[in-house]
């Protein structure tokens, strides 16, 4: 059984095997070899062990870990695969263990913090899959508006209805072969999540005879999940923003050694036992771990004011959708996609797919429950059967496409299975610069990507144009900004006084009296501050309590114009956009000696989506992870980027590579060929 390994000039790895298993095997060994930290990193996570070497800081993302059940959720949802998708799995398993001592060698962070790379289970790919994802539907959303509905009144939730500040989101489009100069479809995006170093996406090709796909795989997962083009067929997905978790306010009472739930039956035996988290440099950490009949707990307890279950579809039906990622491998049109996505379960994605026969698809893959509609909005009382679970949201929405499709998470096809969706200024965006131009080819796509645009800019703008009686210096700030063309171009003062002039109308509406019961948040666990903090929410928030949205008591054209005279009389003079807004990617281990990240364009509510959080900081956290441009004519004229590299060990050359690249909004072409390509003769 022969496998051989090439790269490309970027060092994107290209594996060619004999048969599917084989292949399977030398990717989970490439990416061992590439990104041991990384993937170990995620195991720990998945499981609730990363405490152990990363410190106190993980403790609170472990905890949340163990009571929600990750790690045994991803067994039962193994123990369910289909004995083909187990053993394809299994090999890409194998391939990860035959390659950690070696990968773990080249990379300097385990002997910082003195970890011995560990087994990969059967099922640690499932787990790490569930890791990524348990927070993408943002139930913490539901927490946030139990939050404001008990404080201000349920009147007032709708005010600070946005796209949650700690959501993942994504671009996508499809352009159909008439709207194209090759007379094929393309099909492009970029996804948005927390830049990561090392990046989230691998960029890889996997080939056997049976199929030949290269694509954007989740390193210690098998496969390519999300986007990927097997030369015949190409797929993209985004978040569809679907709600499809809940959560449930529990009544529960010790009886002896046990634990009770009150459900709609009476009173319920409740799953109980008791985990360690072991801490680094400090003391171990007793986890009680509860399970009602809806599922894990996850705030609170028997002992406790309140306690909070979260029911999700994977635990209730120990399915994951695993079953769906061999298929796409095989794909060779938008039908064969289509079936794949059969098996799909979480996250809910919008898919978009395009084949070189003409075929299009644009539709909603995931399960989502039928219940009650106050489980979509808050948290429900467990002991009420109207808010049980009554089947599965069937069929999941599709649309035909025309010229061309967008997707942007904005409310459009998912919208009967969602809430709060992100507001439309991205997707229409996209749609009026693709309805500007005609025979578009891959290359041009890049104008769309780093379109920089800010959408978002428009109710701020007006209450502003409408204030009187300011300093001459406001004044000044006022005009000024009104000639802005709304850009969040890097190198723009006037998008640095736009965005300085937002942060502190942020901050003056949070610190308002009439949001005080707001400002300390809910005891709730730290790993869901980021939907409960009041200053990000009022933040991206902030259309709306500027328009339709404002709140009783706030005047905000007062307000607006005393943040004004702030940022006009501030000493420090006149900044550029790119000097305040900085790329801050996460590490699990920090790196104390790191100085400020390259300057960006963009904003949240750009094409070019690179985040801040306003209010609190102008650095970028979430971004494009990638972005991609997949040509049906020819796969050879597609082309991607990272925000980083190939590799995550940090001094090899491929670290960071594509960098300026992706920073000055360049593609760079997917090499195919394999006479360009480089052979590895070393087994690693």
């Amino acid at each position: 059984m022969s496998t051989r390994r090439f790269r490309d000039p970027w060092g994107v790895p290209h594996l060619r095997a004999d048969d599917p298993l084989a292949l399977a095997a030398e990717q989970g060994r490439v990416t061992a070899y590439d990104r041991a930290w990384q993937i170990e990193v995620e195991r720990h996570r998945s499981a609730g062990t990363s405490a152990a070497f990363l410190g106190a800081d993980a403790l609170a993302w472990d905890r949340f870990a163990r009571q929600v059940r990750l790690d045994d959720t991803a067994r039962r949802c193994h123990a369910a695969l289909d004995e083909a998708t187990a053993a394809w799995v299994g090999a890409y398993v194998a391939g990860v263990n035959a390659g950690l001592a070696v990968g773990a060698a080249r990379a300097p962070e385990f002997a910082a913090t003195g970890l011995t790379p560990g087994r990969w289970e059967p099922w640690t790919p499932l787990s790490v899959w569930l890791g990524q994802h348990i927070l993408f539907a943002g139930f913490p959303g539901k927490l946030w508006r139990e939050h404001v509905a008990e404080h201000l009144g349920a009147d007032a939730v709708v005010a600070f209805a946005t796209d949650g500040p700690a959501v993942a989101g994504s671009n996508g489009w499809l352009l159909a072969a008439e709207r194209t100069g090759t007379g094929a479809a393309l099909l492009a995006g970029d996804p948005h999540r927390f830049i990561e170093d090392p990046g989230v996406y691998q960029q890889i090709r996997l080939a056997c005879p049976e199929y030949d796909v290269v694509g954007l795989a989740m390193p210690g997962v098998p496969g390519i999940a999300h986007f990927g083009h097997t030369g015949a067929v190409a797929w993209a997905i985004t978040n569809a923003m679907a709600d499809y978790q809940d959560v449930y306010a529990e009544r529960l009472r010790r009886d002896g050694s046990d634990v009770r739930a009150l459900g709609p039956d009476g009173w319920e035996p409740v799953h109980r036992h008791v985990e360690t988290i072991e801490v680094a440099g400090a003391a171990p950490v007793e986890v009680e771990v509860l399970e009602t009949e809806r599922g894990p707990v996850i705030v609170g307890g028997p002992d406790e004011p309140a306690a909070i279950s979260l029911r999700y579809p994977p635990r209730v039906r120990a399915e994951l959708g695993f079953a769906a990622l061999p298929e796409l491998l095989r794909a060779r049109t938008v039908a064969d996609v289509d079936r794949a996505l059969r098996h799909w379960m979480e996250p809910v994605n919008v898919v978009q797919a395009a084949d070189t026969a003409g075929g299009l698809l644009h539709r909603v893959a995931g399960a989502v429950p039928v219940r009650h509609p106050d489980n979509g909005r808050r948290v429900v009382p467990a002991w009420e059967a109207r808010h049980a679970w009554r089947g599965w949201y069937a069929p999941m929405p599709r649309a035909e496409v025309t010229g061309r499709a967008v997707m942007a998470n904005e409310r459009g096809l998912a919208a009967p299975l969602g809430v709060e969706f992100a507001p439309p200024h991205r997707a229409r965006r996209i749609a009026e610069l693709l309805d500007a131009g005609r025979d578009w080819t891959a290359g041009e796509m890049a104008a769309v990507h780093t379109d920089t645009h800010l959408g978002s800019a428009g109710p701020l703008l007006v209450v502003l144009a409408g204030l009187t009686g300011l300093s001459p210096d406001a004044a000044a700030l006022r005009d000024r900004l009104l000639r802005w063309d709304r850009r969040m171009a890097a190198d723009s003062t006037d998008a640095a006084d736009f965005a300085l002039l937002r942060a502190a109308v942020v901050r003056r509406i949070a610190a308002h009296p009439s949001l005080a019961t707001l400002a300390a948040p809910p005891a709730y666990p730290e790993v869901f501050t980021p939907w409960l903090a009041l200053t990000p929410r009022v933040g991206y928030a902030l259309e709306h309590l500027l328009g339709a949205g404002r709140l009783p008591g706030v005047d905000v054209p007062a307000l607006v114009g005393a943040a004004a005279e702030e940022v006009a009389g501030a000493a420090d003079g006149p900044a550029l956009w790119g000097d305040l807004h900085r790329l801050a990617p996460w590490r699990a281990l920090p790196d104390p000696d790191g100085g400020p990240g390259p300057r960006l364009d963009g904003d949240h509510d750009c094409v070019l989506a690179t985040s801040s959080v306003p209010g609190v900081t102008h650095r970028c956290f979430r971004g494009p992870a990638a972005r991609f441009v997949w040509d049906l004519a020819r796969r050879d004229d597609s082309r991607w980027v990272v925000p980083l590299g190939a590799c995550g060990v940090p001094d090899d050359r491929h670290h960071d590579d594509q960098s300026p690249a992706w920073l000055s909004g360049e593609l760079l072409r997917v090499v195919t060929d394999w006479d360009q390509l480089t052979e590895e003769t070393d087994a690693h």
